[in-house]
């Protein structure tokens, strides 16, 4: 199991390890997240967590409890603290104003080709507990049905599940290669959309906080990364009682070397904090299928 350490969490992982990733050529297909980002102003700090595998086990990185956060202050100790969830708002009642297509951003060698179908991806783990919410629509805003979006992320310590094509690289731990936390698929409804629920990413030294993602139609394919805003991620990683003893990621937004080389906004969620504590965040994923 990986431990919560007070440094960098992933010594193993070197930044130009860290930075190589596999761009896809899809068939001139293009893809872009729209819309801005938002972020709550005060963090509060809470109990760790604790979180359980599919097995049973401890997840790593984990307290003795979870506390549930409020409109102020951020909760911990994972997707069980979501009490609220069902009430969340909308985050696409307001039409997007204009669905711009670019180009994709990078797979990463830290992917696994089995799908985990489900809207809960935390097998237990702990963090600051997010609803990741996505809407697939084509150029003229409409939304796209019966598409696969498949998302994974690190957990808090910064590393990944999964027999990826670089274990070595992108697990802390062999044995995780036999977990899939923070790994997920789903399908989107009428409405274009789906949830997931997880826990707000670690990092690993060269890459800024992020989120990989797929969205699969009609035999097409198209992958790309999502961000956070930079205040948002420093202020968790500074004062929340889960994130703050790994410091500071060592890159930001600006400095990564895959988002800063396109249109930043359309890498970053909007994000808001809800009442029981909890992250929603929302991005529009708009899809040329013609």
């Amino acid at each position: 199991m990986i431990s919560k350490k007070t440094s960098s969490p992933h010594s193993l992982i070197s930044r130009r390890e860290a930075t190589r990733s596999i761009l896809f050529a899809l068939g001139g297909a293009a893809l872009f997240a729209c819309g801005g980002s938002s972020t709550s102003p005060t963090s509060g700090e809470a109990d760790g967590g604790t979180g359980e595998g599919d097995d049973g086990t401890t997840a790593p990185g984990t307290g003795t409890g979870t506390t549930t956060g409020s409109a102020t202050e951020w909760a911990s100790g994972g997707t069980k603290s979501m009490t609220a969830a069902a009430s969340y708002p909308d985050p696409f009642a307001t039409p997007a104003a204009a669905c711009l297509l670019a180009t994709a951003g990078t797979e990463g060698p830290c992917t696994e080709a089995a799908d985990r179908v489900r809207q809960d991806i935390s097998e237990g783990y702990t963090g600051l507990p997010m609803r990741l919410a996505l809407r697939v629509v084509d150029a003229a805003c409409n939304p796209i049905a019966g598409a696969k979006v498949k998302i994974w992320h690190t957990q808090i310590a910064g590393s990944y599940s999964g027999d990826t094509p670089n274990n070595g690289m992108c697990l802390t731990d062999a044995a995780d290669a036999a977990k899939h936390y923070f790994r997920g698929a789903q399908t989107t409804d009428e409405s274009g959309r789906v949830d997931f629920d997880s826990c707000f990413p670690g990092w690993y030294p060269g890459r800024t906080v992020h989120i990989h993602f797929t969205v699969s139609l009609g035999g097409r394919s198209f992958t790309s990364q999502l961000v956070f805003d930079q205040t948002l991620v420093n202020e968790i990683f500074t004062s929340h009682v889960e994130y703050q003893g790994y410091g500071l990621p060592d890159t930001t937004n600006e400095s990564d070397n895959v988002v800063s080389r396109g249109d930043l906004a359309g890498y970053t969620v909007t994000t808001a904090r809800m009442s029981d504590g909890a992250m929603l965040a929302s991005k529009d994923l708009v899809v040329d299928v013609s």
